[in-house]
């Protein structure tokens, strides 16, 4: 793979030129672009529509102000829109100000802007049109797939689960295919293949990622972040992600070259020696808009062609980009504003206090301490940590999901309004009686003992459900199936659950325990 320029994406303006054009109808051809911070690609700025354009950044400090966010968090947002600033050079003008609003008006003319990726600034997008301080509002390009698009398909009499979305983004897009409407290798899914348990030693062995070199802009951003003395959670440290064009081409091509083929078997096993493993690590670079999934999936698809990847790690990977991403991107705005408020399982527990401030020294727990302490570190764990140990663990304690994925966006560097919902409320915490997910992800202690290397040296037991090594998974799980027994057995994939329950003989002492149960 070669390091081209920082150009627009191969097919977007294909995909999305004909509604940009519609939508800027009548609009001045040098009106001023407006990038939020997660519009920060080529995909945006470097547009042919966008040619005669000066660039908007606006750095607000009410929005760094209005949630406890963590400080790597805001350090990648701010070096991103920085750096881009430092890139467009006298076309780009930087506004540093209180409000998005009082830097709009200091612009001496209505800018246009692409759709914003939250429902509340889509909504003061919205107002600012209707006060003539926006001109227009175009399509969101930093996707594959258009909207609307998804709109018109979702809107058949169909089935939109995850698996017909991906056969249809494979071959709307034409990846992995073997002609119009047959998958490379003969399976759509290989997601089989990709479930090795993790092996011994305490890394994976594979060539470490591609890390970013601070610069200055980086340092002034902490130095400014300091003086601003913002309500952050977790640590300061090294900028790990990548948040320009550039960079995050960089990363891509590291793991395409070095980490892809490993990636697919051990995608799902965890190691407490080894946070990357042969993750892409490019979550950032994709949720800040300098790297398109487009971009991504093609790469990949190289590597398979010339022999570099081995078909499973890239259709897991492909998968996850093409697939899964683009699902959760259009789940958030199929399924309306109200949907984070979603409780179908009536779970309400307040987020305990060691866990919104990361600190995995209150928790005996190996796996779930440990996992805590990468969010502080970093702000960053991959898929499973993320799914089977915080929300495995949330889900069986009840706490309110709503407020689990505001936690999630915060506290995650690659957290963002879109993400989290889908994400947390549906797949992880089943909140939304199964529009998602097809049943519940519980599982007890044998599960991360076998895809985790954490329960060796923990205090807890997974094999034990009562007294003092009572592994707080193993026996939450028995408790969460308990309180939800009517719900699990009328799910054929999960009956077998309430029928193994109903026959343990320690049932009553240990909900009496969990019940009580305050240490984990």
């Amino acid at each position: 793979m070669s390091i081209g320029p920082r150009s627009v994406p191969d097919g977007v303006v294909g995909i999305y030129g004909e509604a940009i054009d519609a939508a800027l109808d009548g609009v001045a051809e040098d009106a001023p672009l407006w990038c939020f911070g997660d519009q920060l690609g080529p995909a945006v700025y470097g547009l042919p529509q966008h040619a005669q354009r000066d660039v908007v950044l606006v750095e607000s400090e009410a929005v760094l102000r209005r949630r406890r966010y963590h400080r790597q968090k805001l350090h990648l947002l701010l070096s991103g829109m920085r750096h881009l600033d430092d890139h467009l050079g006298d076309r780009s003008t930087y506004h540093r100000t209180r409000t998005y609003r009082e830097a709009l008006e200091k612009v001496d003319r209505p800018v246009v802007v692409h759709e914003p990726t939250s429902y509340a600034a889509a909504q003061f997008v919205a107002a600012l049109q209707a006060e003539g301080l926006v001109a227009a509002v175009l399509p969101t390009t930093t996707f594959a797939r258009p909207r609307a698009e998804f709109a018109a398909w979702a809107g058949e009499d169909r089935s939109f689960t995850m698996e017909n979305f991906y056969r249809n983004q494979r071959r709307r897009f034409d990846v992995l295919m073997e002609g119009a409407d047959a998958p490379v290798g003969g399976k759509w899914n290989l997601d089989h293949e990709n479930r090795e348990e993790p092996p011994k030693g305490t890394t994976l062995g594979v060539k470490e990622p591609w890390w970013p070199t601070e610069d200055e802009i980086d340092e002034r951003v902490r130095h400014d972040l300091d003086a601003l003395d913002l309500p952050t959670v977790g640590a300061d440290g090294p900028r790990l992600f990548a948040v320009t064009p550039t960079e995050a081409r960089y990363a891509l091509k590291r793991f395409v070259d070095h980490r892809l083929d490993p990636f697919g078997p051990y995608e799902d096993a965890v190691m407490a020696g080894d946070w990357t493993m042969a993750h892409s690590l490019l979550s950032v670079p994709l949720n800040l808009g300098v790297l398109h999934p487009l971009d991504a999936v093609h790469a990949a698809e190289e590597a398979y062609a010339s022999g570099d990847a081995r078909l499973n790690s890239v259709e897991g990977f492909v998968r996850q980009i093409l697939g899964w991403r683009e699902y959760i991107w259009h789940l958030f705005w199929h399924f309306g504003e109200d949907y984070h408020r979603s409780n179908e399982l009536q779970a309400h527990a307040e987020l305990p206090d060691w866990w919104t401030g990361l600190d995995g020294d209150a928790v005996t727990a190996a796996c779930l301490g440990h996992t805590l302490d990468e969010v502080r570190d970093r702000g960053w764990t991959h898929h499973i940590p993320r799914l089977m140990i915080l929300g495995n663990f949330a889900l069986q304690r009840g706490y309110r999901p709503s407020d689990l994925a505001e936690w999630f966006t915060t506290s995650f560097v690659d957290g963002f309004a879109w993400v989290m919902p889908p994400n947390v409320v549906g797949m992880s915490q089943h909140a939304d009686g199964g529009r998602l997910a097809t049943k519940p992800y519980a599982s007890g202690g044998a599960y991360l003992n076998r895809m985790t290397d954490h329960c060796g040296g923990c205090a807890f037991d997974p094999k034990v459900r009562v007294g003092e090594k009572a592994c707080p998974f193993t026996a939450g799980y028995w408790q969460f199936v308990h309180r939800h027994q009517d719900l699990l057995r009328a799910n054929q994939r999960t009956a077998r659950a309430v029928a193994t329950m109903d026959r343990l003989k320690d049932l009553d002492a240990l909900l009496e325990q969990e019940k009580g149960r305050t240490a984990f």
